[in-house]
C-alpha cells in the first residue's frame, strides 16, 4: 500500500491572515540555534543483525571492516575502520508486473564515530546500492563523510538495475523512487546507529547530486523535522520536466543534423561538432568573461552575461554554402536551433515546460555533450516512456525514435497524469511539494546549501535560480538565514567543464548547523595537473590549484586585485545586473 499519505508536509498550525503579509511571518525572527554532534564509539558490529531486528528489515551482510580503500566506480576511496551493513527492507511481488521489489541498502558505520548520519543520495535512476561514503560536493573530493567520522547510508530508491526504467511499470517502485526509499529508510537508519552506538545520532544530513539533489530537496520539504542540514547539488527537482527539456533539444538538433543514422534517422550529433560548440564558448568568453574584472576564462556574472551576449549577432554566420565546421561560424538553421534549444521547450502555445538554459563558457565541455547529444536520445526516453509518464508508455519504439515522436502537446501533460493504480502524477511523486515553503525546516533552525554547475546541460542552473528567488520571496526576503544557492561557473552536470570544481560543501553547512558560522563563500579549486583526478577541461593556462570563492547567490566573485590564481583575490559583490 503506497506509504505517501504519512509524509506529506505538516500544515500550517494556523492559517494566515489578511493582517499578514506573509506566511513567512509566522516563523521566529531569528531561528533556533542547533547544538554540535558529540563524538562516539561504536559498541556493536557483528551482532547488529539481532540487535537491529525491526519490521521487514532483513541483514544480507554485516561484519567489521578495517581502514583501507573503497572502490566508488573508477575512484578509490579512503576509509576509516568501520562496520558494514547491507540489507533490504519491504521486500514484495509487485502485482503489476511480477517482478521482485525492495529498498535495498547500505550502512558504514565508523568506529569513531562524530555523532552525526549521512544519507547518501544516488543520481540518476538509482537502482544499484552505490557504496556508503558520502559526497561531500563537487568533482573527484578529497575526502568523504564517512573519512571525516560520519555514519552513512546509501540505497537503492527500491529497485535493481542501474538506469533500468523498467520499474516504472510498478506504481509502488514508483513512489520508492520518487520519495518513499528516503522516508522509509531515514528513521531506520537512525534506529540502526542507535543500536550501533547506543544513542541516536545528534545531528542529521542528507546529501547528493544531480537526482541525489532532487532526493535532498524533497526530503526538505517531506521530512522537513529529519534533518538539520540538506546539501543539494545540481539538483533534479523537476526531473520529469527536464527529460522533456531533453528531447526537445534532441527535435531542435535533428532540424539541422548533418547525417543519419543506419536507421535513417537524423544523426544528431552531426548537429553540432565539437568545435562548433567550443567557438560558441569562445563568444561568450569575448562577450562576458571581463564582466567580474578580470578575463581569466570563468563567466563569473552568469546572470550579467546573459544580458550581454547575443548568440544571433555575436556569433558569425557561415556564409551560404560554406562548408566549414571549425567553429568559426555557425550557419543561420543552426543558430535557430541552438537558440531553440537554451531558450527550453514551449508547447505550441508558447507555454514553457522547462527552464531555459544560461549561455556559459561551459557548454564546450565533454559531459555537456554527452547529456545533449548521447543521454538525452537514450535515458531521458526511457525514463519518459516507463517513469514519467502515466500510464506507462512502453509500448511506443524507444531511444532516438522516442525522442522526436515525442509531442509537446499531447505527451508533455502526462506527467501531471493519474490512472488506475498510479494513483499519483510524475509531478507529485518526484518533485518537492511546495518548494518555497520550507517554513518547518526553517523555524526549527535547519539549514540548507544548493550548488549548480552554470553550464549543466540536463537541468537548468536557471531553474534552481528562479526556485531560490521563490523561496526569498516566500521569506520576505530573509530565507539567506537558513538556505542559500552556490552558482559554480563553467562547471557541467555535477563537475567537469572549464571551472572550479573541487570543494567541500559538507563541512560548510556542518559549521553552519552546528557553529552559526552562516557561509559567506566556499573555496572552489582546480583539479588541474598533479591532482588526484585532474579535470582535462582545465585550460592549460590556468594554475593547476587555481582557487576561486564560490558565492551566495546574487553575489558574483569579483577581482579585487592580486594573484589572479587565488581564491584571496575575488571578493563576492553584487551582480552588474540588478
Amino acid at each position: 500500500m503506497p506509504l505517501n499519505a504519512a509524509f506529506r508536509t505538516l500544515p500550517l498550525v494556523a492559517a494566515c491572515t489578511t493582517l499578514l503579509s506573509s506566511c513567512a511571518s509566522l516563523g521566529p525572527a531569528e531561528p533556533p540555534r542547533l547544538g554540535a554532534a558529540r563524538p562516539g564509539a561504536l559498541q556493536h558490529c557483528e551482532d547488529l543483525a539481532a540487535r537491529a531486528a525491526l519490521p521487514g528489515l532483513a541483514f544480507t551482510k554485516v561484519s567489521a571492516e578495517a581502514a583501507g580503500e573503497v572502490a566508488v566506480g573508477a575512484l578509490r576511496v579512503a576509509v576509516p575502520a568501520h562496520c558494514l551493513l547491507q540489507g533490504k527492507v519491504d521486500e514484495r511481488k509487485s502485482p503489476v508486473d511480477g517482478a521482485t521489489y525492495a529498498i535495498g541498502f547500505e550502512m558504514r558505520l565508523p568506529v569513531q564515530w562524530n555523532g552525526r548520519f549521512f544519507y547518501q543520495a544516488n543520481g540518476g535512476l538509482d537502482g544499484a546500492v552505490v557504496p556508503a561514503v558520502g559526497g561531500i560536493g563537487g568533482g573527484a573530493p578529497v575526502t568523504s563523510a564517512l573519512a571525516m567520522g560520519f555514519a552513512v547510508i546509501s540505497s537503492d530508491a527500491g529497485h535493481t538495475g542501474a538506469q533500468n526504467p523498467r520499474f516504472g511499470l510498478d506504481p509502488q517502485a514508483r513512489l520508492d523512487y520518487g520519495y518513499n526509499a528516503v522516508a522509509r529508510l531515514t528513521p531506520l537508519g537512525k534506529q540502526v546507529i542507535e543500536r550501533a552506538y547506543g544513542r541516536g545520532p545528534d545531528r542529521a544530513y542528507i546529501g547528493g547530486c544531480s537526482n541525489g539533489g532532487r532526493h535532498a530537496m524533497v526530503a526538505a520539504a517531506r521530512l522537513p523535522q529529519a534533518y538539520d542540514g540538506v546539501l543539494a547539488g545540481d539538483p533534479g527537482f523537476n526531473l520529469p520536466k527536464a527529460a522533456i527539456g531533453e528531447m526537445y533539444g534532441v527535435q531542435q538538433m535533428a532540424k539541422v543534423a548533418a547525417a543519419k543514422t543506419e536507421a535513417g534517422l537524423p544523426d544528431v550529433q552531426s548537429a553540432f561538432t565539437p568545435a562548433e560548440m567550443q567557438g560558441v564558448a569562445r563568444q561568450v568568453l569575448a562577450r562576458c568573461d571581463a564582466l567580474d574584472g578580470l578575463a581569466d576564462g570563468i563567466v563569473s556574472d552568469v546572470k550579467a552575461c546573459q544580458a550581454r551576449f547575443n548568440l544571433a549577432t555575436d556569433m558569425p554566420t557561415c556564409a551560404a554554402g560554406s562548408s566549414a565546421r571549425d567553429g568559426s561560424c555557425l550557419s543561420a538553421p543552426q543558430k535557430d536551433a541552438l537558440a531553440r534549444l537554451f531558450a527550453g521547450p514551449k508547447d505550441s502555445s508558447g507555454k514553457a515546460i522547462y527552464s531555459g538554459f544560461p549561455f556559459d563558457s561551459g557548454i564546450s565541455g565533454a559531459n555537456w555533450r554527452q547529456w545533449k547529444f548521447v543521454n538525452a536520445q537514450t535515458l531521458d526516453p526511457a525514463a519518459s516512456a516507463f517513469v514519467f509518464s502515466t500510464p506507462p508508455l512502453n509500448d511506443r519504439p524507444g531511444g532516438l525514435a522516442y525522442a522526436l515522436a515525442f509531442d509537446l502537446d499531447r505527451d508533455a501533460p502526462r506527467i501531471y497524469a493519474t490512472s488506475g493504480a498510479f494513483t499519483e502524477s510524475a509531478i507529485s511523486f518526484m518533485t518537492p511539494p511546495n518548494a518555497t515553503r520550507l517554513d518547518t525546516l526553517r523555524d526549527r533552525g535547519a539549514k540548507m546549501m544548493v550548488y549548480h554547475g552554470t553550464s549543466d546541460p540536463v537541468f537548468s542552473s536557471d531553474d534552481t535560480q528562479a526556485w531560490y528567488e521563490g523561496l526569498q520571496k516566500a521569506n520576505a526576503g530573509k530565507a539567506d538565514a537558513f538556505a542559500r544557492y552556490f552558482p559554480v561557473p563553467g562547471m557541467n552536470h555535477c563537475s567537469g567543464g572549464p571551472a572550479t570544481d573541487q570543494f567541500d560543501m559538507l563541512s560548510a553547512l556542518v559549521d553552519w548547523v552546528e557553529q552559526g558560522r552562516a557561509p559567506a563563500q566556499v573555496v572552489a579549486s582546480s583539479r588541474g595537473t598533479g591532482s588526484a583526478v585532474p579535470n582535462v577541461e582545465a585550460p592549460a593556462n590556468w594554475a593547476p590549484n587555481r582557487s576561486r570563492p564560490l558565492c551566495p547567490y546574487p553575489s558574483v566573485a569579483v577581482y579585487q586585485g592580486g594573484d589572479a590564481e587565488r581564491a584571496g583575490s575575488f571578493a563576492c559583490k553584487a551582480s552588474s545586473v540588478p
